[in-house]
């Protein structure tokens, strides 16, 4: 074989690992990799939400949960996760439930 195939080959190479990091980054810009959220509830309403989450630096993330209407500030890492802070109340809480009322109300429909 001459050069010109070897060089085929790691162009090739290159082309298609370019394509799984593209891909990958992509997976993981628009959360296509999480699995669908299961709903047991009374009337299919949802009792966990995701309110915010924020990196703090590459390797941990605070999240605020939202669950039954209480938030809950959580640390998570690599190796563990820490509850910061719980039962704290949302600053609109009127809104929430306003929100909530709202999706109850088109559930029925």
């Amino acid at each position: 074989m001459d050069m010109d195939t070897y060089l085929r080959f790691v162009a090739a190479l290159v082309f298609v690992l370019v394509l799984i990091v593209a891909a990958a980054w992509l997976v993981r810009r628009f959360g296509l990799a999480g699995a669908r959220p299961i709903v047991r509830g009374s009337r299919g309403r949802r009792r966990l939400a995701l309110v915010e989450a924020l990196p703090v630096d590459a390797k941990r993330r605070l999240v605020l949960v939202r669950r039954d209407g209480v938030e809950h500030l959580v640390l998570l890492g690599t190796t563990a996760d820490l509850v910061i802070e719980t039962g704290i109340s949302p600053p609109f809480e009127e809104a929430v439930a306003a929100a909530d009322a709202a999706a109850e109300t088109e559930d029925r429909a």
